[in-house]
């Protein structure tokens, strides 16, 4: 669980991401669950999309990704939402505040 300077910080960094991957008509699938966990793995924080013909919300299909993910939800704003997922062994995003 994030705290809300943790979410805070990783909402300035993901501001100048790339959406990587969208959900579309197909929704969200264990196939794609797998590729965003990979994703996560690679670089901890990515940005995704709702395509407005999924028939999902964009907080609909982040809880959903988080939950079969293991991830965190950092934001949800429109269509696009942001998710985080720490790589213990090998961290990509440094400077992260410590939680209490």
């Amino acid at each position: 669980m994030l705290t809300s300077k943790q979410r805070a910080y990783l909402r300035g960094i993901a501001s100048t991401y790339e959406t990587i991957f969208q959900v579309g008509k197909g929704g969200v699938t264990e196939a794609m669950c797998k590729d965003i966990a990979a994703a996560l793995n690679k670089r901890e924080l990515i940005k995704l999309r709702v395509l407005e013909n999924s028939g999902w919300t964009a907080r609909e299909a982040a809880d959903a990704i988080a939950e079969q993910t293991g991830a965190d939800v950092v934001q949800v704003i429109g269509s696009r939402f942001v998710l985080f997922k720490r790589n213990e062994k090998e961290p990509v995003i440094e400077g992260i505040p410590k939680a209490k």
